[in-house]
């Protein structure tokens, strides 16, 4: 595609997807048809206009779910009403995975090969795909020129879809005026063909799981979830639902800050920053307005628990938001939901409208936004960028969120697990939420048990919870490794696994509980493979902006294959030590925690799992 002035047309169905969300057009300078002859000479409102560049994500969001792809003709008429050179808006397109800018198939089964998948069936799917239906799209634009069928379809590897309990996954889309999305667990060879060449993907399988806890009394964070329907507002109130928001309100916002620092509440995305630091930092500058976000962008491989807590109490995230948006001085939240959960988008919006209507949420207002395909957007400032209507690259640190976050303004960021324990420190006070856990971590924990166990899902247990009762819960009876933390974390060996589940245990031992994962392997699963696919993970997932993690996840991943293949330069140790280079190399110098962290799992794999001693002998 030409990045100069681009001339083409969009077609009818694309020029309405684009008038749906921005509204029609004002004058013929921003694609419309000419109307006064002041029109013919004069353009207004480009200020306006370009105000609304946060819209471009979105925008092109639309073309791609109106026709299944986008097209210059598309994308022109999107510069135009937004005012955004089409170089730029090319740079966001071709920035995110879920969007294409060759011509692909309206209908598209993206299927996950990420580690959980991968060891429970999913090459098994590629291979059937392949035989029916024709080899893999790629995800990067390649500017073919080709004709499409309208029954035509596609399909495409994928990273981690947040359904490692319900390993294989997949993700079924289809374009069109009435677009559909749907994330199915538990996929077989035949029923992804049948889903795929019979338009057929049934019912999203992602909000209906079961929950190995539901109905116990000791839960907290996960006591609605698979109890009251998350549809109704109703319901949520009658369990309890907005007591914490009246509460908050009845006794102010610095008393809502104070217990925040009594229960001692820090961050459960993986840096344990104080949540009541942070709330204090944004209610105290002077410069307005405020932005609240809520990090639903969990895209960590192994990480599930955003998804349960967004389709099953979606009410809960609402009221927290609302909350934070009280004791912090915003008036906007934004809550940036990963495009992968199309359910759990659909239920907050449906939780939004509801307590809109019934005046819950006073001048509070809530704004989804859907990733579109990015795993660095899980990192804060790049998920600024990301709403701004940008390519999703981190920023670089200080300034920080709280003084000059999202749109410049002073900004607190919270993922869900973390908002969703204001309410519970809320209801009870903050000491007697800290009653629960340890000096250091206090509350309870959300773990996504996945792997070679036998009841995988989401489980809420204390801090300080042994990690062999948590794989007992789970019915994990051989664990020769786990992977804590995702692909960002470390693997630990099966004979480590009498260690508290807290903050400062996990610190001492050298691992991490990072985003909750704990993905359990078993004897017959390929340890090498996973490993390779973690650093496969890392390469494709580097935004590119700074060369130490452009650079090494490259090769970081270049070292493994060659050691897998047999074909060194210069022996397995000396690959071995190019790799702790390597990973020095970028945990030092990289701009953001994608690069800081891509070689840690791999790292435990060489020196905690000693998995390539063997190799070397």
């Amino acid at each position: 595609m030409d990045i100069r002035h681009i001339d083409a047309e969009p077609t009818a169905a694309e020029r309405d997807a684009i008038d749906a969300l921005l509204g029609p057009p004002a004058s013929s300078w921003d694609g419309g048809e000419r109307g006064s002859e002041r029109d013919a000479h004069t353009a207004v409102g480009g200020a306006a206009a370009r105000e609304q560049r946060h819209l471009l994500v979105p925008a092109l969001q639309a073309l791609q779910q109106r026709i299944g792809w986008i097209s210059e003709g598309g994308m022109g008429y999107v510069c135009r009403r937004l005012s955004v050179p089409p170089a730029e808006a090319w740079g966001v397109a071709t920035f995110y995975a879920l969007l294409a800018t060759a011509p692909r198939a309206k209908r598209v089964l993206h299927v996950c090969d990420d580690i959980a998948c991968r060891n429970r069936g999913a090459h098994a799917i590629e291979h059937e795909l392949e035989r029916t239906c024709g080899a893999a799209i790629a995800a990067e634009p390649r500017g073919e020129r080709v004709a499409l069928g309208e029954g035509d379809v596609a399909w495409m590897h994928s990273p981690c879809l947040g359904m490692c309990d319900h390993a294989p996954a997949a993700l079924y889309t289809e374009a069109g005026e009435s677009p559909r999305e749907v994330l199915l667990g538990n996929v077989t060879p035949s029923s992804a063909v049948h889903a795929l060449t019979r338009h057929d993907p049934g019912l999203d399988s992602s909000g209906t799981a079961v929950l190995p806890q539901r109905g116990d009394p000791a839960l907290v964070l996960l006591a609605r979830c698979g109890t009251v329907d998350p549809t109704s507002l109703d319901a949520y109130r009658t369990a309890g639902g907005f007591e914490a928001l009246a509460r908050a309100r009845a006794k102010g916002a610095e008393w809502v800050i104070a217990q925040l620092n009594d229960a001692r509440l820090v961050g459960r995305g993986g840096a344990a920053f104080p949540t009541g630091r942070k709330w204090e930092a944004v209610r105290a500058r002077p410069e307005t307005p405020h932005y609240l976000v809520c990090n639903a962008d969990e895209s960590e491989p192994g990480t599930f628990k955003d998804r349960v807590l967004l389709t099953q109490d979606p009410f809960a995230i609402v009221e927290a938001m609302t909350i934070a948006g009280f004791a912090t001085g915003c008036n906007v939240g934004f809550l940036y939901v990963r495009a992968e959960y199309p359910l759990a988008a659909v239920r907050v919006q449906n939780a939004i409208d509801a307590c809109t209507a019934a005046q819950l949420l006073g001048d509070f207002r809530i704004e989804i936004r859907r990733g579109a395909g990015a795993y660095i957007c899980g990192e804060e400032t790049a998920l600024f960028e990301s709403i701004e209507g940008k390519r999703g690259e981190p920023r670089s640190k200080p300034p920080f969120p709280v003084h000059v976050g999202l749109f410049g303004k002073p900004t607190v960021v919270n993922n869900v697990e973390t908002l969703a324990n204001v309410l519970p420190i809320v209801r009870l006070g903050g000491a007697a939420y800290a009653a629960t856990g340890s000096q250091g971590s206090t509350g309870t924990r959300l773990f996504c048990l996945s792997g070679a166990v036998s009841r995988p899902g989401v489980y809420e247990v204390p801090f300080g919870t042994m990690l062999r009762d948590l794989l007992a819960m789970a019915g994990a009876t051989e664990p020769t490794a786990i992977l804590l933390g995702g692909a960002a974390g470390t693997f630990v060996r099966g004979d480590e696994i009498d260690l508290p589940l807290t903050l400062e245990d996990a610190r001492a031992a050298g691992t991490t509980l990072g985003s909750g994962v704990v993905m359990v392997c078993g004897p017959g699963d390929d340890l090498h493979d996973m490993v390779r696919r973690i650093a496969g993970f890392f390469r494709d997932e580097s935004c590119g902006q700074c060369v130490p993690c452009r650079v090494g996840t490259v090769r970081q991943e270049e070292a493994l294959h060659r050691i897998a293949a047999g074909k060194t330069l210069g022996g397995v140790a000396a690959e071995l030590a190019l790799l702790d280079d390597v990973g020095v190399a970028m945990r030092d110098a990289s701009i953001c925690g994608l690069g800081q962290t891509a070689y840690s799992a791999v790292e435990s794999a060489i020196k905690r799992l000693r998995l390539y001693e063997e190799v070397g002998r």
